[in-house]
């Protein structure tokens, strides 16, 4: 531990903390503006400088390392006038006209400093240059006027996401923010993830839909978690007059550390579905509005007499519905048919390869965040996982080495140290060539002999070349955290050579699954295939997820369909019943995670009086039948053992 005084305070800090964390654990307030948590200390703007006793210069906190016995000041008057300078320096670089910024009030960062340090006005002139506004991204906008050059976007974008695509360009007065070679952001290398705006100090980055919404001091900000994947990323959801003004990553959230993709970020608020909040029932062909009562009297009436029954559920809905779901059609009316929208697609290999084994197979997303190699088969980390992704890119800077085994090249693959192109029936056949490869380097034991006719043999039968499988082995050969990574399309042959080539390289293995509650369904054997017989009652119970054009497809084979849903689509235009539910936005419940971790999404609107929970529609349809479903799913989950443990 080390000791230290700060404006006379005694301080005890961990080594290795610097001057501006002690402050801060002290509650000793030291303006910054480069500065944010997750980044690495920078030292740009000297807005925090102190004063530090045996120093002959004002010295950075955010960069200065906490010492022993050190005496620290930070509101001497050879500090402020430091900071005034400082802030008057930075006003008169670009035009910051702050009554006209959408961030003005207790938003931006600048103002909140210069307002702290009493300054009403400018001591400097501007210098009144024309600095671009770059409007071409579908998300948010870059004005080079509000830009104080602190780099916090940049830094971003390269340590937490990994994707580089920010940079300063020019020097001195004539320094700009940029994107890749001065590409318009729009047209960029950017993958819309929005953490560039997310740590922007100032108004210089904004979002198109939250600008000019409100102050965050007038927002409820609710924490809770992203139902867009199986990652379960922490969010804060800001909201007003019961809409959603913003989404951003939770910081303090340990799976994703604040980072967001675009899917957890943007895409909720694009949303521009028309909304159904009242029951509906076909009569004389039409849907007409009808009571809760009636509704499900009618599909209770409609299950009981049917002698055929599907279902199918969205792995969007919480634990407690699917668990309601489960014991409706599966155990209380022995449907023909029971299942997911994903139909196993993420989980069937996962399973399968847990019973296969007797044990949890799987480890958790640190082991990606850890390791020093990285082999990902079929993964789409690109596009349906992205900060899973993150968490590799960002260390391949380091040193992290990129191995990709995938049937198409996406937006990492440039990243990757080495890329072997093979379709997912060939995966098996690769995985066997790449165990020969290692074994013909030396990595792992084996005959060698033996191991370059397997080599041969899988060169000749996937139609990847021994020198692409050697390089690929070379890159993971020598690792001490290696860690393998695969997705939904990896057929339960290849899944078995990876499982068995892991335990030989003592790599970790990560599932990024499917969506939100993807493990809960396959832990409740809602995985099989979704098929639909003619004359059939189906039931799809698929809350605020977007019907694919083969589901819409396979339920006109329905010869009564009731839809639990929360926005109309052509579902609902062939449904005989309709069932309005919440959205993501507005339920609370559990969610189960791709590593295991059981986590809570709480509410951050108020449905309207019309729509329930989708657990409370299910329960009210099981009063309906005299069906009495258990509230204990934890037990319901126990019954098949799970790739990964749950806890």
């Amino acid at each position: 531990m080390i000791n230290l005084t700060i404006d006379g305070t005694p301080v005890q800090v961990t080594d290795g903390m610097t001057v501006l964390q002690a402050a801060e654990q002290a509650g000793i307030h030291i303006p910054t503006l480069c500065n944010h948590p997750a980044l690495k200390p920078f030292g740009g703007c000297r807005l925090c400088l102190v004063e530090v006793e045996g120093a002959r210069a004002l010295q950075p906190s955010c960069t200065m390392p906490a010492g022993e016995k050190m005496v620290v000041h930070t509101s001497t008057d050879k500090v402020k006038a430091a900071r005034r300078f400082v802030l008057n320096m930075i006003f008169s670089d670009r035009n910051h006209f702050c009554p006209y910024c959408q961030v003005t009030g207790a938003d931006c960062e600048l103002q909140n400093a210069s307002l702290n340090e009493g300054m009403s006005h400018w001591e400097f002139t501007p210098s009144w240059n024309r600095y671009p506004v770059d409007a071409s991204h579908p998300y948010f906008i870059v004005d080079h006027n509000r830009c104080i050059l602190c780099s916090r976007c940049v830094r971003a974008c390269s340590q937490l996401v990994g994707n580089f695509t920010l940079g300063i360009e020019e020097r001195g007065a004539r320094s700009m923010l940029m994107a890749d070679t001065g590409t318009p952001i729009g047209d960029s290398s950017c993958i819309q993830c929005g953490t560039c705006v997310a740590v922007c100090p100032t108004g210089a980055l904004i979002e198109r839909d939250s600008a000019y919404q409100g102050l965050d001091k007038t927002m409820t900000i609710t924490r809770s978690i992203c139902v867009g994947c199986s990652v379960g990323c922490g969010i804060q959801v800001f909201t007003r007059d019961n809409r959603v003004v913003r989404i951003l990553g939770d910081w303090d959230a340990s799976i994703n550390g604040g980072v967001l993709c675009k899917l957890g970020r943007f895409e909720p608020m694009d949303e521009a579905r028309y909304r159904i909040e009242t029951p509906m029932l076909r009569k004389d062909g039409k849907l007409i509005p009808v009571s809760w009562d009636e509704a499900l009297q009618a599909v209770a009436a409609q299950l009981k007499a049917s002698g055929s029954v599907a279902a199918v559920a969205s792995t969007r809905l919480p634990v407690e519905a699917l668990s309601t779901f489960k014991q409706i059609f599966a155990d209380g009316l022995a449907a023909q048919t029971v299942t997911s929208t994903e139909q196993g697609a993420s989980t069937v290999a996962d399973s399968a390869m847990a019973q296969e084994l007797g044990r949890p197979y799987e480890s958790n997303l640190d082991a990606l965040k850890d390791a020093d190699a990285v082999l990902a088969v079929e993964s789409g980390l690109a596009a349906d996982h992205q900060v899973a992704g993150f968490f590799i890119k960002r260390n391949l800077p380091n040193g992290t080495r990129l191995v990709m085994i995938e049937s198409e090249m996406d937006a990492m693959s440039a990243r990757a140290n080495a890329f072997v192109a093979a379709d997912a029936e060939n995966v098996a056949t690769v995985m066997d060539g790449l165990q020969a490869a290692l074994v013909r380097l030396g990595v792992i034991e084996g005959d060698a002999a033996a191991a370059l006719a397997d080599l041969t043999r899988a060169a000749d039968q996937s139609g990847v070349s021994q020198d692409e499988l050697l390089a690929a082995a070379g890159v993971l050969g020598g690792s001490e955290k290696l860690a393998f990574v695969y997705g939904a399309d990896l057929p339960i042959a290849a899944l078995r050579k990876l499982v068995a080539l892991a335990q030989k390289v003592s790599a970790k293995v990560v599932s990024v699954k499917g969506d939100a509650n993807s493990l809960t369904a396959a832990q409740m054997s809602l995985d099989g295939k979704f098929q639909v017989a003619v004359g059939q009652t189906v039931f799809a119970a698929i809350a605020d997820e977007t019907p694919s054009v083969e589901l819409i497809n396979t339920l006109k084979q329905a010869a009564f369909l009731v839809v639990q849903t929360s926005y109309a689509s052509e579902l609902t235009e062939q449904a005989d019943v309709i069932l309005p539910v919440v959205t993501w936005a507005e339920q609370n419940g559990t969610y189960i995670n791709l590593e295991g971790r059981i986590q809570q999404a709480v509410a951050s609107l108020i449905a309207a009086d019309g729509v329930r929970s989708n657990a409370d529609a299910l329960q009210s349809l099981a009063d309906a039948l005299d069906i009495h479903p258990t509230a204990d799913w934890q037990g319901i989950l126990s019954q098949r053992l799970a790739p990964v443990a749950i806890a």
